[in-house]
């Protein structure tokens, strides 16, 4: 079976939990995520006030996501089931959160640990210009083109 990737629905924000909960690397808790201000209720306004996140579906499951901030343009989320990894889903989650973000900003960025697999994934995928910003962070950017 092959996993589409389209824009995300108030619908799968159940899913994106689920995905959110799961992962290995970069974990929290869902009372960390409300800590922080990302619950259920604040990422359901902000899928219905624009487009701001894409999910991976197989089967009618969400088994991945990203997310965008398109008013400061990070792309603050991507993450895929470890059991879905290496699948190429979150190469083409993050590339339609690009895509988006450059249609409003020339040059994107993010923040991940400077030691995280995540840090070498964005890489590959042409972020650059790593800045350290503490506590073992790096803010990454890419320029569009």
């Amino acid at each position: 079976m092959t996993a589409q990737i389209r824009p995300a629905t108030v619908a799968d924000v159940a899913g994106i939990f689920r995905v959110r909960l799961s992962v290995r690397e970069n974990h929290l808790s869902l009372a960390q995520l409300a800590e922080m201000g990302i619950t259920e209720a604040s990422i359901t306004q902000m899928i219905r006030a624009a487009p701001c996140a894409w999910v991976a579906v197989e089967g009618g499951a969400v088994i991945g996501f990203s997310m965008v901030d398109l008013e400061e343009g990070s792309l603050f989320a991507a993450f895929v089931l470890p059991l879905q990894e290496g699948r190429g889903l979150g190469k083409a989650l993050v590339l339609a959160a690009e895509e988006a973000l450059f249609g409003r900003h020339p040059v994107i960025w993010l923040e991940t640990g400077a030691a995280s697999r995540a840090a070498g994934f964005y890489r590959r995928l042409g972020w650059g210009h790593a800045q350290d910003i503490g506590e073992g962070d790096i803010r990454l950017e890419k320029r569009c083109g």
